[in-house]
């Protein structure tokens, strides 16, 4: 039997929990194992990332998508990711290459502080940092931490790391014709001992070996530039994801055009401009590196892979939404439609502060004014990319004023940029979109509307919703204007996803 291609709830119904525990091969308690294997037979492209299948005769895990024969059932064994397969002793196939999956949306985990960890570990959290370390910036102990992983994901946080640097350094390996050395540091690996060793436990070959298995991408070496893929589940609709970043695009910091995005960047003190292109085959974008930012590669995939949301379940996302009348048609009009994130929290949320009671127009005038003022120049301009965007540190006593704030917005700014450059606020993942809000609403001059907004671009907080923007207000009810009471109430539906529901009202009519 095989699943035929459908809504989003076919792929959600293999994660469903079920009442019986685990089978004894090692079944995460999510995975429902005969619909997997259904899953696993029809190689439909939506469950790609969702699960992976190991096979006991081979002591190989797969994508669901895997061209090899399919094996029998019962020597099969389904993991929630790749870590935990890992974890088991099984090593990754080199036909499918389980490296460059989408990852495992962020919704199949029913524990958001489980997300939350998997959005630190993906910046790095891990590479220097302790478990330890990770729980106290969550707020919780490291024993509920690893418990919480062990039940959601089938793997410790140290197994998820580990896995992760293994991947991006195969993909390195195979994409790219950096040296070893190199690769190894990149990748967060101590030694090239220790990285020689993971990549043949995990792969079953040394790293050479799978370089001269796989023709290294001549990209990888042209000009100096290093061309990285980025995977995503399709649909991915970069008309619209441009639409939005384009009027907000920072003025000397960014360039947004039909075919790509550009921006500075500074990795290790080194500046330079990055750029990501749309899809010209397959299922990923593709990022530009400069060969002098090499050093920098997992961040910069990191920040890339936020900035356009590419861990987006668009087929759960768009079912959900979908079931409300109001959004219904939005959703067929521009199915898998993204939640733009932030390349850097700090830009985002200086923006929003700027953004209040002006238009986005005038909302980019000032910031690039601030930029111009502030802003380190590129010793190599590219384009209409030529500064840094300015630290913390050099907003927080600057005089804002003279860039046409009033005095009251100005000191808003600074606030933040105190207070970001203290360790008094994180921009990223540590807490939960509640905490978040409360957080950012301590700031003076920074309201509900200005901190669900950052939540939903900084924090990547899919349920972040600011229920006052009149723009929302409007889209709800044609020919009247919603209060922003009427708007939340109506919004509880759209949970956990109210931040996608707000792009489709504000992008799609």
């Amino acid at each position: 039997m095989t699943l035929k291609a459908g809504t989003g709830a076919d792929a959600a119904r293999v994660l469903d929990p079920v009442a019986a525990r685990a089978a004894e091969d090692g079944v995460a308690p999510e995975l429902d194992a005969a619909r997997c294997y259904r899953a696993l037979v029809s190689r439909d492209a939506r469950f790609d990332g969702r699960f992976f299948s190991a096979v006991r005769t081979t002591g190989v895990y797969c994508r669901p998508i895997c061209p090899a024969r399919t094996p029998k059932r019962a020597n099969v064994t389904f993991y929630r990711c790749a870590a935990a397969a890992e974890a088991a002793g099984f090593r990754a196939c080199l036909r499918c290459r389980p490296e460059t999956s989408p990852g495992t949306p962020a919704w199949l985990g029913t524990s958001a502080t489980v997300s939350r960890a998997l959005r630190h570990i993906a910046s790095g959290a891990l590479d220097e940092g302790s478990v330890a370390d990770l729980a106290d910036r969550l707020g919780i102990g490291e024993r509920h931490l690893r418990r919480l992983f062990l039940k959601h994901l089938g793997a410790a946080p140290l197994a998820v790391a580990q896995t992760q640097r293994v991947h991006f350094a195969k993909r390195l390996v195979v994409e790219t014709a950096l040296p070893m050395t190199q690769i190894a540091l990149d990748a967060g690996f101590s030694s090239i001992r220790r990285f020689n060793a993971a990549m043949l436990r995990a792969c079953g070959r040394s790293p050479t070996a799978l370089r001269r298995g796989h023709r290294a991408r001549a990209a990888g070496t042209r000009a100096g530039e290093l061309v990285l893929r980025l995977p995503f589940r399709a649909p991915f609709p970069w008309e619209e994801t441009i639409a939005f970043l384009a009027p907000r695009a920072i003025p000397g910091v960014e360039e947004v055009t039909p075919d790509a995005y550009r921006r500075s960047v500074v990795v290790d003190g080194v500046p330079g401009v990055v750029e990501v292109r749309p899809p010209a085959a397959g299922r990923y974008l593709a990022l530009h590196v400069p060969g002098e930012l090499a050093g920098g590669l997992a961040r910069l995939v990191t920040a890339a892979r936020r900035l356009f949301d590419l861990g987006a379940d668009p087929h759960e996302i768009g079912t959900q939404l979908g079931r409300d009348r109001a959004l219904a048609r939005r959703v067929r009009r521009c199915p898998g439609l993204r939640v733009p994130g932030a390349w850097d929290g700090f830009e985002v949320a200086v923006r929003a502060i700027l953004g209040q009671q002006v238009t986005v127009r005038g909302a980019t005038t000032l910031i690039g004014r601030l930029v111009a003022s502030l802003g380190t120049p590129l010793p190599e301009p590219r384009g209409a990319v030529g500064r840094l965007f300015p630290a913390p540190e050099r907003v927080a006593d600057a005089r804002l004023e003279t860039i046409g704030l009033p005095r009251v917005r100005a000191e808003a700014v600074r606030a933040l940029a105190r207070a970001v450059a203290a360790g008094r606020l994180r921009l990223d993942a540590s807490a939960g979109l509640e905490e978040a809000v409360a957080a950012l609403v301590e700031l003076p001059g920074v309201g509900p509307w200005t901190a669900h907004y950052v939540a939903m671009r900084a924090l990547g907080e899919p349920d972040a919703f600011p229920a006052g923007d009149l723009g929302l207000r409007r889209a709800l009810l044609r020919g009247r204007l919603a209060s922003a009471r009427e708007l939340a109430a109506r919004a509880e539906a759209w949970r956990p996803w109210r931040a996608y529901a707000a792009m489709y009202l504000w992008m799609v009519g």
